[in-house]
Parts: structure tokens; C-alpha cells; sequence
């Protein structure tokens, strides 16, 4: 039986990310330059799109790029880039197709010109699709992030619009580049590595997680079904009494916030 089979489709998570790793390893493995592996990772992205789609998942977000990766090489980050182009271009075929909406997180100002207009048209192109929402987090930082909302929370008060004793974390969160979107409940890291690099920490409070060793280029839409049914099988109280199975409907007697929240326990 496939996990495809044992997952429980009613009781999905609503918003899934995914920490993208291991391309240069896989290159590595197999003694070939570091960019095939980047290439050939873009196979699992059309995978882990489709097999979304297919659930009719809420939202999806991928970590493409974060801002600490342009100290690499500069071949590699101009080889990335132009993979991105690239994507965008192909890509847009597939989005169209499952009725995905695209949406970039990150700062596009820092990225190349040539990728501007290619951003724009998949944008413009999937913002009326009404399926699963598809955020590719491309020169994305958590706590660039963080500060960004600050600083837009500042010059509110600076001008007067904001008192100080106002800002909660709902403002925080309406400032950042997931506003609107419900936070992650479930972020999937691969090639074994168990941390978040910098990847939504302020939105990460709560999820589940869940480490793989396959390392992206190999990682396929059972692999994802595989994480999803682990995630099931898990117990979530929320910061609540009450304990609820992982993906429905939280049930505790008080609402909930961040500030009466546990992170998620990870046994490294």
C-alpha cells in the first residue's frame, strides 16, 4: 500500500514548506558539476506541485533561495538564476494546467532584471487561478523578514498612524511577506539536515516537522505523501488542554495565538 492510500484526505495540512536540500550533494555523488543538481531538482518542484494540486492543498511554499546564498560562487548564483528564468518560462504550463496561483516571497528588488519581467507575467498569468497557492520563497530571509516588519511598524509610529502599545502579533504578521496566509503546519526539510536556516521563523512556531535523507533531486511525490502521513500520525495540543490528531480541526477551549503557543518537539 502506497502512503497515497494510508493518508487521511479530510484531514490534510492546510499549508505545507518545503527546505529544498542536497542538490550540490547529489551533484557531488555522482561527480558531476554542482548547477546538475539544481537542474535536475527541478523535476521534484513539478512533483511536489502536482502531487499538491492532485490533494487540493491549501497553500505550498518552497525555499528557492534564501539571501545568505548569493556568497556563493558567482557562477553558481548566475547559474541559479538563470535556472529560475528558466522555471518561470516552463513552468508556467504546469501552473496553469492544476489551477495554481503563484506568488513570490522575498525581496524582488534584489533580484536580476532579466528575471523581473519574467516574475511579472507568472504572477499576472495565475492571479486569478483559485487552486493551491504556490509561494517560492526567492531571495528570502527570516529575519530580513522580521526586520522589514519592524521597520514598517516604526515609520507608522513615527508619523502617528501607530501606537507603540498597539503592535501585537497579528500587525507583525501583517507586515510580512506570508501576510494573509495561514502559517506553515507542516515544513519538510531533505538531505538530512535538521534546522530552518533562517527559512519562516516567525511564522514556524507551531509547525510540525519533518527530516528526510533523501536529498532533493531524488525526492518524488510519495516522498511528500510519505511526510504528510507522518504528520497524521502525530498529536497537537496547540498550547491547549485538548489534544487534536495532526491536520484537523483544533478543538481547545482557548483561543489561539502565538503567545500561548509550544513549538513543535523535534527529537534530533
Amino acid at each position: 500500500m502506497s502512503f497515497l492510500d494510508k493518508i487521511d484526505k479530510a484531514s490534510l495540512p492546510g499549508h505545507i514548506a518545503i527546505i529544498m536540500d542536497g542538490n550540490g550533494r547529489w551533484a557531488t555523488k555522482r561527480d558531476i558539476p554542482r548547477f546538475e543538481g539544481h537542474r535536475n531538482a527541478v523535476k521534484s518542484v513539478r512533483a511536489c506541485v502536482e502531487a499538491a494540486a492532485e490533494l487540493k492543498l491549501n497553500v505550498l511554499t518552497l525555499y528557492a533561495f534564501s539571501t545568505e546564498n548569493w556568497r556563493r560562487p558567482k557562477k553558481e548564483v548566475s547559474a541559479l538564476m538563470n535556472l529560475f528564468f528558466e522555471f518561470l518560462k516552463k513552468e508556467l504550463e504546469t501552473m496553469l494546467k492544476n489551477n495554481v496561483r503563484f506568488k513570490l516571497i522575498g525581496d524582488r528588488n534584489g533580484l536580476p532584471d532579466f528575471l523581473q519581467e519574467r516574475l511579472s507575467l507568472a504572477l499576472d498569468s495565475t492571479a486569478g487561478n483559485t487552486g493551491l497557492l504556490l509561494n517560492l520563497a526567492l531571495n528570502y530571509g527570516g529575519r530580513d523578514e522580521i526586520v522589514r516588519a519592524a521597520r514598517k511598524l516604526a515609520e507608522e509610529v513615527k508619523k502617528g498612524d501607530l501606537q507603540p502599545e498597539s503592535i501585537d502579533e497579528s500587525l507583525i504578521s501583517e507586515k510580512t511577506f506570508t501576510a494573509g496566509v495561514p502559517d506553515p503546519d507542516l515544513i519538510i526539510r531533505t538531505s538530512g539536515e535538521q534546522r530552518l536556516s533562517n527559512f519562516l521563523i516567525w511564522q514556524a512556531a507551531y509547525a510540525e516537522y519533518f527530516f528526510t535523507d533523501v536529498l532533493w533531486p531524488d525526492f518524488t511525490k510519495d516522498n511528500l505523501h510519505e511526510a504528510i502521513f507522518e504528520y497524521q500520525q502525530r498529536k497537537r495540543t496547540m498550547g491547549g488542554a485538548t489534544v487534536s490528531k495532526a491536520g484537523s480541526k483544533f478543538s481547545a477551549d482557548i483561543p489561539l495565538t502565538a503567545s500561548n503557543s509550544r513549538i513543535s518537539e523535534i527529537l534530533v
